[in-house]
């Protein structure tokens, strides 16, 4: 499966980030299929190459949650913002659930058991 995600470059506290086309089970420092941006946080200065990356999700490369975000910030592609905290939100939610189900067995009465002779 193709990914478009970004590839941490440059020296510590100064790192920038390139935006690859690469396969989802290559490793981060890994060789892309092709270099498609640029993204330094520091100055806030970004350079993507468009028309590649609109051909690559037409082939079935699927961004990630922080490079979709982007492309939607600099108008390549259209939609909304993905919270990129989603699998925290996500673990909360049964938390949630599971002290509802704690607080409805405390309320109902607990059938009587009678002690095995």
């Amino acid at each position: 499966m193709l990914v478009i995600r970004l590839q941490k470059v440059g020296k510590k506290h100064t790192a920038t980030f390139r935006v690859v086309a690469t396969q989802k089970t290559a490793g981060p420092r890994r060789k892309y299929l092709e270099l498609l941006g640029n993204v330094n946080r520091k100055t806030k200065a970004v350079s993507l190459n468009k028309d590649r990356i609109l051909y690559w999700i037409g082939k079935g490369a699927q961004p990630s949650e922080s490079i979709h975000n982007l492309l939607v910030s600099q108008g390549v592609i259209s939609g909304k913002k993905i919270a990129v905290h989603k699998k925290a939100a996500a673990v909360e939610q049964p938390k949630e659930a599971v002290i509802k189900e704690e607080a409805a067995k405390a309320e109902s009465p607990a059938p009587e058991t009678v002690p095995a002779a």
